[in-house]
């Protein structure tokens, strides 16, 4: 069964075809820049990698660019859509609504939209994603895969904030956590690797966005993100963790309004904004080797901020089986994980140094032998779960 996993954003779409069945990814490919020039980057599962300029205006016309890929000429993988039996949608936010993914329904739509104030950016174009395909592909299947989804298993005490209730149950203020799929994947990942269900796993999603999660036998108890993706661990440009009193202090100092603040705070701070060279952490840690002290200052208060969430969640999980390492930076960064694993030992992390700068695209452990906790450095595959929820939902 082939499974098109979509993940539209406001000027972009990535895609994957996926046989669910064999693990195969048929496809894959990014298009960029949608509504001003145009750009896709596709990849046929041989390895034949291409960038093709073509104009993009809507979605509409990047999404049939993208069948046409698929279907035509010399990058035809498949001979034409009635092959793929269903359509996987990444959605950042489900609120409270969805524990769980679904196939999408006028019902569900709906309660997309009414999300969209907790997600102004990203469920608008999950949507218009949605509908486009229902459109062009109007007999087949479309399910939604929520980001908030795995994290709604939390009690109570570790979502809620500490403001007036009213707040949550009139407004829905409080913490949903965001990279669900990926927590799910890779904590699923560590159980088989411990060959443990009763277990104690954190997983530290490193992107240019970037999470931690607590996982108690399968299931998320807490996480870093929030309301919204801004909370937690310092990212490529978003701060992470501030005093609240940040922002009046900004709207006096700096004659800021809301929009300038969030923009401040989601754009232009991080590892961007104190390292003064660029949100991408290959460059600044470059920048630190060669000298540059603001650099050397930002991976230091990076790494600081998730060794602190990882003892904060040590203790809210009574102990710890596995510390896992993903995404961008957490799969490649090994200076980052031998910073952050250093200082643990109390809570029984040895890294094993010669293990850690190994570079494979594999799950594997870097810790010692006689390490109490293992470290594991597993791959994301956040596609590949979209896919699966997909399948089990069609095939049902």
């Amino acid at each position: 069964m082939l499974i098109l996993v979509l993940n539209a954003g406001s000027s972009s779409l990535k895609y994957q075809l996926i046989d669910v069945e064999t693990a195969e990814v048929k496809a894959n490919g990014l298009c960029e820049r949608i509504g001003i020039d145009g750009v896709m980057k596709h990849e046929i599962a041989e390895n034949r990698k291409l960038t093709i300029d073509h104009p993009m205006p809507t979605h509409k016309e990047a999404i049939e660019f993208m069948l046409n890929i698929l279907t035509q000429n010399d990058t035809k993988v498949i001979e034409n859509i009635d092959e793929i039996s269903a359509i996987g949608h990444r959605v950042v936010h489900g609120g409270e609504y969805f524990k769980e993914s679904t196939i999408i329904d006028k019902n569900v739509i709906q309660k997309i939209e009414r999300l969209i104030p907790l997600a102004p950016l990203h469920n608008p174009a999950h949507l218009l994603g949605i509908k486009i395909c229902q459109e062009l592909m109007p007999e087949k299947p479309n399910v939604a895969v929520f980001d908030t989804a795995f994290h709604q298993t939390m009690p109570e005490e570790n979502y809620l904030y500490a403001v007036p209730h009213e707040d949550y149950t009139e407004h829905k203020l409080r913490k949903y956590g965001f990279h669900g799929t990926s927590h799910y994947y890779v904590s699923n990942e560590a159980i088989k690797m411990l060959q443990k269900e009763q277990s104690k796993v954190i997983v530290c999603h490193l992107g240019n966005g970037s999470s931690i999660c607590a996982v108690k036998d399968g299931k998320s108890i807490d996480t870093t993100m929030g309301l919204t993706p801004l909370e937690g661990l310092m990212m490529g440009t978003r701060s992470g963790d501030i005093d609240a009193g940040v922002i009046p202090y900004l709207l006096e100092k700096k004659d800021m309004d809301a929009n300038q603040i969030i923009d401040y705070l989601n754009k232009k701070s991080g590892i961007l904004g104190v390292s003064g060279i660029s949100s991408d952490l290959r460059e600044v840690i470059k920048a630190a080797k060669d000298g540059d002290q603001r650099a050397n200052i930002c991976i230091e208060m990076m790494c600081n901020r998730i060794r602190k969430y990882i003892c904060s969640y040590a203790g809210v999980l009574g102990g710890v089986d596995a510390i896992c390492f993903t995404a961008g930076i957490g799969e490649n960064a090994d200076i980052i994980r031998e910073k952050v694993c250093s200082g643990l030992e109390f809570i029984g992390v040895e890294i094993d140094k010669n293990k850690n700068k190994i570079r494979e695209k594999t799950n594997r452990e870097i810790n010692k032998t006689d390490s109490k906790t293992k470290i594991f450095v597993i791959p994301t595959n956040e596609e590949f779960v979209i896919a699966q929820d997909t399948y089990k939902l069609v095939k049902a």
